[in-house]
């Protein structure tokens, strides 16, 4: 009995937990979009078809059947609510769309509160990802991808301004503001915004375009819904705004567009020419391949079918939720409701939504966990979401219209950047987002040309640029007003820049100061940060300080600081030309004539005439010789080895010698030298003398701030006959001790009076530009206009015109002190001329004592063959020397003779 109790309730245990573990027949998922849509008819078919292949494979949900359960949101926000709710009442899972951000704000909320995900293949709102709606994700990919791409384009091209189109919606407005952070990272930005009404009002359109042409850049991002009509463009058009002068930079909206197009509606692609954009980058595969072929299979017919990126992300969507809740199952055995009494509405009755039916998705925590490590590879590639719920970027396609064809001119991937492979083909998987290494396609813009535009002109709102020129009182040959005439050099190279400009600059001049005294350049440039004038030309100096709030231009003038004291002509020194070599430079030098001239008669005395001859000759022989050398007029011809290869050692160093001593004379004798003891700024800096310096110039505020000399100590100057009056009466009766100035006035300065100097060359670098608004693309035309100027040569003829009337000399510069030439440097010369004079000598010795020795045997064998007995032969010391040196003094020939008649001796006659 006991045993057949146990076995029934052993039975009854497996029923029961039979029942309690099986899978669920079917599971209800939500789609919420707007059915009559671009997106929505590729969205529909897209998945129906997943659903139907979901429901076929055996591998997914194992045996559960998927059911989908649409509501039309019919592009409404309250409508897409309605259909939200409608959809959870018939106890869904999780809920797929919708393809509006708007739309996507509300139905999230919903979501959030039942626990349901929510997943979106078309809804590209950054601010969606955020931790407010923890239920939300998405198959597509965020704008916060696409905006860094349009930033990255625009910064490709180096355009510094564009014009913002959008709808003022969430998705405008949010796209917007992701696209005008980027660009502030790279110090561009949205100058002008053009907010469109959702109802795109072709008026409103009109009128917002109308007045984008009064504004300076050309370069238009549209981001805007999907326009089936191009209703936008074709207002564009009209007005005559794709032409060459503009730039249309449009997001995927328009390539989502056209892909939905059918054949014979992308004959009006004309309207679109030169249009510049970007496309959800699809990876082409045989999953993809296959799919696109059942499209085409179940659109026979049918009109308005093309397949565009929401349809492949729609069908990849139904098939991450299906996997998902497949695990869910196989985690939690089965799905679960449960009902929210808390949040329960208190009034229901009469409400066709019945809330009250509503019911909290248990554990959709869970699923939510379980959807967020998805990772397979669907129909638009890889399906893989990162931590904000979005799926991991694919990159974007890079799309030119010319020619009524959409040509892919690149690819961008937030990994590489542009490039023109697929950044999945790429052989490199490193990040590199290298601008100098982004490359696309050729790219044909608006008005059918391929070189890039330049983005911006002249703003057309009928006032001319407000240009402030300093009205000079000194050096006017920079800048003047005369006779109500703005001259002088800097204008002329301005007006002549303007000439290589492409477009016309309406501008006017607006003189500054009041012609009396200078003005002050740097309030000059502050009134252009302070929008007071457009820009500034003139002498103006490119300083630290000023680039922080202006724009410069490329520099036209080379300049810098330098100082100016009085000099004296040392060429009335009578004794100049002993001072290019220090005292131990001339006495090697002259020991080195003795050396060579005794050398060589040593030398050449066996073996050379011209070496013998009586004492008084040989000794003026040997040092006429040595110093003869000097100017290569060599009476004696040398016959010896060792003394050629003396005389090519000797030579190169007298030939080094004589050049060096040569250039040293030459700028002794045409370089000015001071008449005071200032010989740099250090030692200007370290007296206490008064320093002079121009009004106006940024020579005080670098005397004051950088150098930290008193201001006391500083003279203000305010013309060419003042800096000359100061610096002639010195400091010591009411002058001062130099000017510190800039080059181009010190020039002038110097070509007009002498007895004046500069001291050195310039302690400071930096060049004169004009100045402009802060990322004014004017300052980029001018920059490239002056160098064009400068390749041309025009801008030395400018200079030569104006600052060259008396002639241009070359710079009178100075050292306190000529560098003299000391031994140190030519040390090396000197010991390898040295070693080979002293080699060859040693050489020469062995040599003689060789043959001394030789002959002494010889000698010594004779002696014993004519004699029974043996000579006695001295053996002082002295005595050896003498015979050794009498040996040596005979010539060459002559002991070669001896040794001749040694060796054959004749027969003795009896």
């Amino acid at each position: 009995m006991k045993s057949f109790v146990v076995s029934h309730l052993v039975i009854w245990t497996i029923f029961c937990g039979g029942i309690f573990c099986s899978r669920p027949a079917s599971v209800n998922i939500g789609a919420v979009f707007t059915f009559d849509s671009v997106i929505g008819r590729a969205a529909k078919v897209a998945m129906k078809m997943a659903v139907d292949d979901v429901n076929a494979d055996p591998r997914v949900l194992n045996g559960t059947h998927l059911n989908l359960i649409m509501k039309d949101a019919a592009c409404s926000v309250f409508l897409g609510a309605i259909g939200a709710f409608q959809a959870l009442e018939e106890g869904i899972v999780a809920m797929v769309g919708p393809q509006s951000s708007s739309i996507a704000h509300m139905v999230s909320q919903i979501a959030d509160a039942l626990h349901v995900p929510l997943v979106s293949y078309g809804a590209t709102d950054p601010t969606l990802s955020s931790l407010q709606f923890p239920y939300f994700f998405r198959t597509i990919q965020s704008d916060l991808e696409q905006m860094i791409a349009v930033a990255d384009l625009i910064e490709f091209n180096e355009w510094k301004e564009v014009i913002a189109v959008y709808l003022d919606d969430d998705y405008g407005r949010n796209g917007m503001s992701a696209l005008r952070d980027e660009l502030e990272n790279r110090r561009l930005k949205i100058a002008h915004k053009l907010p469109l009404s959702i109802q795109f009002d072709p008026n409103e359109i009109t009128t917002l375009l109308n007045q984008s042409k009064l504004f300076g850049p050309r370069v238009y991002v549209v981001h805007i819904n999907l326009d089936p009509k191009l209703r936008f463009f074709n207002i564009a058009n009209k007005l005559k705004m794709m032409t060459k002068d503009y730039v249309w930079l449009v997001t995927d909206w328009l390539f989502a567009t056209l892909d939905s197009f059918s054949t014979v509606n992308q004959t009006s692609l004309s309207v679109l020419q030169g249009v510049v954009g970007f496309r959800q980058h699809i990876p082409d595969s045989r999953k993809k391949r296959g799919f696109v072929s059942k499209w085409r299979n179940a659109h026979k017919g049918m009109p308005n079918g093309s397949l565009n990126a929401y349809g492949y992300y729609a069908y990849d969507t139904i098939w991450a939720v299906a996997r998902s809740i497949d695990r869910f199952i196989r985690l939690h055995n089965n799905i679960t409701f449960v009902v929210n009494h808390e949040n329960k509405p208190s009034h229901t009755q009469g409400n066709d939504l019945q809330l009250d039916k509503l019911k909290i998705l248990a554990s959709g925590s869970d699923l939510g966990s379980i959807l967020l490590q998805s990772n397979f590879t669907g129909v638009s590639g890889r399906v893989q979401f990162n931590a904000n719920r979005n799926i991991i970027s694919g990159g974007y396609d890079v799309i030119n219209i010319n020619q009524s064809a959409m040509t892919t001119v690149g690819y961008w991937s937030n990994c590489s950047g542009f490039s023109v492979i697929p950044a999945e083909n790429l052989k490199t998987k490193k990040c590199k987002r290298l601008t100098q290494d982004h490359k696309l396609g050729n790219i044909t813009w608006p008005g059918g040309g391929t070189e890039r535009p330049r983005g911006w002109v002249i703003a057309d709102n009928g006032r001319p640029l407000r240009i402030g020129v300093p009205r000079r009182a000194s050096f006017v040959e920079f800048v003047t007003v005369k006779d109500h005439q703005i001259l002088g050099y800097c204008i002329d190279v301005f007006n002549k820049t303007l000439e290589f400009i492409p477009y016309d600059v309406p501008y006017r001049f607006i003189p500054v100061g009041n012609g009396k005294s200078n003005p002050s350049y740097d309030e000059l440039v502050k009134n252009v940060a302070d929008s007071v004038y457009d820009a500034v030309v003139g002498d103006i100096a490119i300083v630290t300080n000023r680039t922080q709030y202006v724009d410069f231009s490329q520099p036209y003038a080379t300049t810098g600081l330098v100082i100016v004291a009085p000099v004296d002509n040392a060429r009335s020194n009578a004794w100049v030309f002993l001072q290019p070599f220090t005292a131990d430079m001339w006495c090697a030098t002259a020991a080195s004539f003795v050396m060579i001239g005794v050398v060589i008669w040593i030398l050449e005395h066996r073996v050379n005439d011209d070496f013998r001859g009586p004492p008084k000759r040989q000794l003026v022989t040997a040092f006429m010789f040595s110093l003869s050398t000097l100017f290569k007029t060599n009476q004696e011809r040398t016959i010896s080895s060792l003394s050629k290869m003396v005389m090519i050692v000797w030579l190169f160093l007298l030939m080094v010698i004589t050049a060096s001593y040569t250039a040293s004379l030459t700028s002794i004798l045409t370089v000015e030298q001071l008449s005071s003891p200032i010989t740099g700024i250090d030692s200007l800096i370290a007296s206490n003398w008064p320093i002079g310096y121009q009004v106006g110039s940024f020579a005080y505020s670098y005397l004051t701030d950088s150098l930290y000399i008193s201001k006391s100590r500083l003279v203000q100057l305010g013309s060419p006959e003042e800096y000359a009056k100061a610096l002639k009466k010195g400091p010591s009766n009411g002058g001062v001790a130099a000017i510190i100035d800039e080059l181009p006035y010190v020039e002038l300065f110097l070509s007009k009076e002498t007895g004046f100097g500069i001291i050195g060359q310039p302690f400071t670098k930096s060049s004169w530009g004009f100045a402009f608004q802060k990322e004014s693309p004017l300052a980029l035309d001018m920059s490239t206009a002056i160098l064009k100027l400068a390749e041309s040569g025009e801008l030395q003829k400018i200079h030569d015109k104006w600052l060259c009337k008396m002639g241009c000399s070359e710079k009178t510069t100075s050292n306190s002190k000529p560098d003299q030439l000391h031994l140190i440097s030519f040390w090396g010369l000197y010991l390898s001329c040295g070693v080979v004079t002293l080699a060859s000598l040693l050489v020469f010795l062995l040599r003689a004592i060789r043959q001394y020795a030789r002959f002494k045997r010889r000698e010594k064998d004779i002696a014993v063959a004519s004699s029974s007995e043996p000579s006695k032969t001295s053996s002082h010391c002295s005595q050896v020397l003498l015979n050794f040196f009498n040996f040596i003094d005979e010539k060459e020939e002559a002991i070669k003779k001896m040794f001749t008649q040694c060796d054959n001796p004749e027969p003795q006659v009896r």
